[in-house]
Order: structure tokens, then C-alpha cells, then sequence
């Protein structure tokens, strides 16, 4: 049976566009959803009800929230060294975790050495699963290798930010996830899709990703940015949804 992760950055809490935003989770028909900058345990609740999801949980002022179709097994909120965001682990299902991740954002060498060490905290809180199926995803707030940032394409002050740290940002976090032995899974489904996920108005950069062990490829069953009229207008990002099979076919492959 496939099982469908939803990665969603709902920007600056999602006050006052409940509607838009549980309209785009709805479509998806995903059986978890995790979000960022969700700060608003009330606005999360919502958008359970709105999206028709039995289970929601949310930490006033912390990013990351989820909402669930079924009940979770667990979940919990954990810090690594460096984080600005604390990472959501949740196990929706036994035998398989989710990490949500929302790294530090501002594109910078500075603030992409900050995020390279907020990965290896999660690098290291993910080898702790051995076997299990797990998933890392969220807003990683970075690119990926041989992807290239536009900088007229940046407001002043952030343009001023990338100039003064170096002109050229060396791209480090996504290459240490595949160096550590994890699959972009958009990238695996569409080797040549762009993939862009900020900004709706505008999208060219892709900043939303799933990860997983490449041990599991063969549990994927499909990645896609979702994009709609709602979802142009409920935040920032576009969500990424991805879907991997839970079912026996697929740990009869693996194993």
C-alpha cells in the first residue's frame, strides 16, 4: 500500500489563508502532512478540519506541525546543534519515520555552513532508525549541486548578503545528504525537472525536498511538486508530495 508524505511551508503561520491552504492539502488526498512555519497551533487546527485530517498536533511559536489521516504511533520535537528549527520526528505507521526539517533560511555561505551543520545533526539523528523505512523532508532552505541562483532575482538586502559573504555561495547541504547515502526523490523520479518550489509568484528555486536511503529507491512510487490555482495563492511554497509503498511487494524487493 502506498503512503503519501505532503511537505508544506505555509508561511508566517497561515492566518487567514486556512481556506486556500486546506483546500491544496485536501487534493492531495496525502495521509501525512508536514508543515512549516506552522506557529499557530489554532490555524493548524483548522486546516485539520478543513482538510478533513483526524489528527493534528502543533507548538505555539515552534515551525514545524503535521496533521494525519489516521493517528500516528508518536511524535515528538527534537534540537540538534545548530538548529534554528526543532526537527518533528514522527512514526505514522510502524516501521516507518519522518523527519520534518525546517533549516535556517537566507542564502549565504554563512547561512549555508549554519544549515550544513543542522544537517549533520540530522544525519545522525536518522542512523539511529537502522533499517526502518525512514523519510527527511521539509524546506531546506538551500539548492541543489549544478543548480544555480539568480541574484537579480533577489530582493536588495539578501543581494547584499550573498555579495558580502562570498558572491559565489558554495552549495554544500543537499551534496552532504547524498553523500551520506540519501536520494532527492524528485530528482529520481524527474531526472531533468525543475522541480521549483518558491516563490509561487515567481517560482525558480527549488527549496522543498524529500530524501530518502537509497537503500529504499524502490519504495518510491512517485514525487511532484503540486501546483493549482489554491495553491498559488495559499503561501510562498509550492508542497512536494511524495509517495513510497509500505506494502509486502516492496519489502519482498528490498530484502
Amino acid at each position: 500500500m502506498a503512503f503519501s508524505v505532503l511537505t508544506y511551508n505555509i508561511r508566517r503561520g497561515g492566518l487567514g489563508r486556512e481556506d486556500a491552504l486546506a483546500s491544496v492539502i485536501r487534493d492531495s488526498g496525502a495521509d501525512l502532512v508536514v508543515l512549516q512555519e506552522a506557529t499557530s497551533p489554532a490555524v493548524v487546527a483548522r486546516l485539520a478540519d478543513g482538510a478533513g485530517m483526524a489528527q493534528w498536533m502543533a507548538r505555539r511559536g515552534s515551525s514545524l506541525a503535521f496533521l494525519s489521516r489516521q493517528p500516528v504511533v508518536s511524535y515528538r520535537w527534537r534540537r540538534t546543534a545548530w538548529a534554528q528549527h526543532a526537527i518533528l520526528e514522527l512514526v505514522p505507521q510502524p516501521g516507518l519515520v519522518v523527519f520534518g526539517v525546517h533549516l535556517s533560511a537566507v542564502h549565504s555561505n554563512w547561512t549555508e555552513w549554519r544549515r550544513v551543520k543542522e544537517v549533520r545533526g540530522l544525519l545522525a539523528m536518522a542512523k539511529a532508525e537502522g533499517e526502518d523505512v525512514h523519510v527527511l523532508t521539509g524546506d531546506f532552505n538551500t539548492l541543489a549541486p549544478g543548480e544555480a541562483l539568480d541574484l537579480t532575482r533577489l530582493p536588495p538586502r539578501l543581494r547584499a548578503l550573498t555579495w558580502l559573504t562570498g558572491k559565489r555561495i558554495r552549495w554544500k547541504t543537499v551534496a552532504l545528504m547524498l553523500e551520506a547515502g540519501y536520494l532527492d526523490a524528485f530528482r529520481l523520479v524527474e531526472p531533468d525537472g525543475r522541480g521549483y518550489t518558491f516563490p509561487t509568484w515567481d517560482p525558480h528555486l527549488r527549496l522543498d525536498y524529500a530524501f530518502m536511503p537509497a537503500r529504499d529507491a524502490v519504495r518510491l512510487r512517485g514525487c511532484r511538486v503540486l501546483r493549482s490555482e489554491a495553491a498559488g495563492i495559499a503561501s510562498d511554497h509550492l508542497p512536494l508530495e511524495m509517495s513510497i509503498e509500505m506494502g509486502e511487494l516492496a519489502s519482498a524487493l528490498h530484502s
